[in-house]
């Protein structure tokens, strides 16, 4: 029995309660997102599970890895990841019934692709090695590599979904709609900008991956960090169309070409920022 995505949201969004505490509001939106897609809501939740696992073993556990954490880099990716499937399961369920066949099929791959990918980073932390760029022994080769194939399924999942929203008007205002074509769009480039980071097998350029970075991230300091950008660019994915709504609901007269000259100016910065990364020029040079 396939497993059905409801559709639309905003109809269930319009209804959250606007008086009820933080803590409440966010239980009822993430209810919702688990109706409109649990195929991608459970490895979410899946996701919050990890992540307690290694904000638990950072304090126990003081191994380092490139500077950092063993268990640094896992928490950070499992943050990324539960927005991002959330983020996904509530664009993607504001398709029409005539897409949801196809929002069925992505949703699955992707969840497959995210949940080998933290698998292979947390088993790589345990184990007290990188997980990225690793190929200093046979098994360590097979996991990145592996990484790797699942890393350009959810790439070539997410063009199939950029099609979609393009095919197939999605539920909300223009200025929605338009960020989301905008912001799956500079999610690709995001996405894109990862790929050229596996191809030169480290993500810093002017120097040795780790030592000293940005409190927090982890982006070098001494040297230019290309994850600056890539992180920019994932995350569009989240702030464009959120950027889009908001205009929608308050100045609707100007809601379009406001996210338009958003999107632009964001992808403009994203460019710069990996132009300037690629110079080997840092965010932030530490003094």
């Amino acid at each position: 029995m396939e497993t059905s995505l409801l559709l639309p949201n905003h109809a269930e969004m319009a209804a959250v309660q606007p008086n009820v505490s933080l803590v409440q509001r966010v239980r009822q939106l993430l209810l919702i997102v688990h109706r409109a897609n649990p195929i991608l809501s459970w490895p979410a939740w899946l996701h919050v599970g990890l992540l307690v696992v290694a904000l638990v073993s950072i304090p126990l556990d003081h191994r380092l890895i490139t500077g950092a954490n063993a268990w640094i880099k896992p928490a950070k990716f499992a943050v990324s990841d539960i927005i991002y499937l959330w983020t996904l399961a509530w664009l993607l369920a504001d398709l029409p019934a005539a897409a949801q066949r196809a929002v069925r099929r992505i949703s699955w791959g992707v969840a497959v692709s995210i949940v080998v990918e933290i698998v292979v980073i947390y088993t790589q932390a345990a184990r007290g090695t990188t997980s990225h760029y690793n190929i200093t022994s046979p098994l360590n080769g097979i996991l990145f590599g592996l990484m790797g194939i699942f890393i350009m399924l959810n790439t070539a999942l997410i063009i199939w979904a950029l099609v979609l929203v393009w095919r197939h008007r999605p539920h909300g205002s223009a200025a929605y709609v338009w960020g989301m074509r905008w912001g799956i769009l500079l999610f690709l480039v995001g996405s894109v900008m990862g790929g050229m980071m596996i191809r030169m097998n480290a993500h810093t350029v002017g120097a040795p991956d780790g030592g000293a970075g940005l409190p927090g991230t982890g982006w070098s300091t001494r040297a230019g960090d290309l994850r600056i950008a890539h992180f920019l660019g994932l995350h569009a994915l989240q702030l464009v169309p959120l950027v889009g709504w908001l205009l929608g609901r308050y100045i609707p007269r100007r809601a379009v070409v406001g996210t338009w000259l958003f999107a632009l100016t964001y992808a403009a910065l994203t460019g710069f920022l990996f132009w300037q990364a690629a110079q080997g020029i840092p965010l932030v040079a530490a003094r």
